[in-house]
């Protein structure tokens, strides 16, 4: 008889739980089902407290980019020659003939102006296109040219910058009416 007793004694505590766990759950739902639901929207910090963070967050500096100029300035050939030509044939860097070396320049005179200009524009061997600085114009090139080519024993004329280029570049500047 005592095994019996254990039997409904354990199995009554089993029952007791699960009635207790299943009021629990009944509990739980019905209180959900009576509650608000909670808003999806923060509520708005105090005006005091949102300046103070701007603030906080706001960009150390602001980086403002300026219109680009469209006007091209001509640079004489001497000009040209000192911001870009110098670097290679002051050394003679990359075997460029070095200015002021009549030897070294002879040959290159001997082909006349235009070859030599065609060749400091397109590029020849080592050399790129217009030295490297595709923002220069042919003139520019070709007056560099004569003042390397006329330093290291040549007899060019200096090239004649045309006359539209500057009315063209000032007219570009002028403001609109």
């Amino acid at each position: 008889m005592s095994n019996q007793a254990a039997g409904n004694s354990h199995s009554n505590n089993l029952q007791n739980t699960m009635l207790v766990v299943g009021l629990v759950l009944v509990f739980v739902t019905v209180v959900s089902f009576f509650m608000e639901p909670t808003p999806d929207v923060v509520p708005e910090p105090p005006a005091e407290i949102a300046a103070k963070i701007e603030a906080n967050i706001k960009p150390v500096a602001v980086v403002e980019v300026a219109a680009p100029v469209t006007a091209h300035v001509a640079k004489s050939g001497a000009e040209v020659v000192k911001g870009g030509c110098a670097m290679c044939h002051a050394a003679g860097l990359m075997s460029a003939p070095i200015i002021g070396d009549k030897a070294q320049w002879q040959p290159r005179i001997a082909q006349g102006y235009e070859t030599l200009v065609k060749h400091a524009v397109e590029g020849i061997r080592s050399m790129p296109a217009k030295g490297g600085n595709a923002d220069l114009s042919d003139e520019e090139v070709a007056a560099a040219v004569v003042e390397m080519a006329n330093a290291s024993g040549a007899t060019f004329d200096v090239p004649k910058a045309p006359e539209a280029a500057p009315a063209a570049a000032e007219a570009e500047i002028a403001p609109a009416s």
